[in-house]
């Protein structure tokens, strides 16, 4: 598995059981700071009618809010601007809280977490492939999650479908997570970043209605085993195989489009091209017609800027396999960019 390892270089931020890294017997993760005590909050509202309500903190029994200096504060911070691009400069008003664990519920759920870990380490040959994974959610639904675990689970919105499930980006990927994360009346987003065990990883072609491993051999899906985009912990084990640890609260410019496309712009490669519809065409032949439908569709939500370039050479990759691609671009002639 092609994954890259983590970045967050200090010790709270282990993987390995045997670290002791969760802490069933005390009332918080090692990321303890000498804020913690002064920091608890106490209700899930918003007490708009304090003149001092901080709208880029939620307030929920048990997150600890982090203050710059703190060292888990300023790696995250850190880690988490410098993968947005150019859309780092725009954001603004970031918050951080850790979840404090707090209560008989939370700390029975460490222990499961532990002991899940163990069991997928056993079963994969000693590496449970326990990872940072960002993962969008409103204020509503970090209300909900942190007061009772992760809830019903159903199909995403957007266009890109890979079975029902938790979706979750890289630590090193936070725009996809981004992008997916609603902007609440006060203008704010919110993502948690949580540790996932993903064990061994099965590709999840688009548009499959998976809701659990295909088989006792897979742990979880992503859209691509090589660079994934897109970590999905089925429904089936999402409140064993996901732990939030941190929520993040940020402001950024309602429409992402922009930051997108350079994205984009600035990942274009130099190797030959091929329009789309030349290559839809070309496919044809190939391919079946639902294949050609689905590729056909992603091209319409790709010109609707629906999804990103990237996007659509990933789910034409998936669908198509890139030995035609290949076979395909090379006997064309043609050279020209997607318009």
């Amino acid at each position: 598995m092609a994954y890259n390892q983590n970045q967050y270089n200090f010790p709270s931020f282990q993987t390995q059981v045997s670290d002791r890294t969760i802490t069933a017997s005390s009332n918080s993760t090692s990321l303890d700071t000498e804020n913690d005590q002064e920091s608890v909050l106490s209700d899930c509202e918003s007490r708009v009618s304090s003149p001092s309500f901080d709208q880029s903190s939620l307030f929920i029994s048990g997150l600890i809010r982090l203050f710059p200096g703190d060292k888990a504060h300023d790696v995250i911070k850190t880690r988490f601007l410098s993968n947005l691009g150019p859309l780092a400069a725009h954001t603004k008003d970031l918050t951080i809280q850790k979840n404090g664990f707090l209560g008989v519920t939370w700390q029975a759920r460490l222990q499961s977490f532990e002991i899940f870990i163990k069991a997928v380490e056993k079963k994969c040959g000693g590496d449970a492939n326990v990872k940072y994974a960002w993962c969008p959610a409103t204020r509503y639904e970090i209300c909900k999650i942190v007061e009772h675990g992760f809830g019903h689970c159903g199909f995403p919105e957007n266009s890109g479908l890979h079975g029902c499930g938790v979706y979750l980006s890289p630590d090193g990927s936070p725009m996809e997570s981004v992008k997916n994360a609603m902007v609440d009346k006060n203008g704010m987003r919110y993502l948690m970043l949580c540790r996932v065990i993903l064990g061994k990883a099965e590709a999840v072609q688009p548009g499959s209605m998976q809701c659990h491993p295909s088989s006792d051999e897979f742990d979880s899906g992503v859209d691509d085993l090589s660079s994934p985009k897109k970590y999905i912990v089925w429904s089936t084990h999402m409140n064993t195989h996901i732990l939030p640890e941190f929520i993040l609260s940020f402001r950024a410019p309602s429409s992402l489009k922009g930051f997108l496309g350079m994205q984009d712009r600035l990942k274009m490669p130099t190797s030959p091209w091929i329009s789309f519809p030349a290559l839809i065409s070309a496919l044809s032949e190939f391919l079946p017609s639902t294949s050609i439908n689905l590729i056909s569709k992603y091209y319409r939500d790709y010109r609707d800027k629906k999804i990103s370039r990237h996007e659509l050479t990933q789910f034409v990759r998936q669908i198509a396999g890139d030995k035609l691609l290949i076979a395909v671009i090379k006997s064309s002639r043609t050279k020209v960019l997607i318009k």
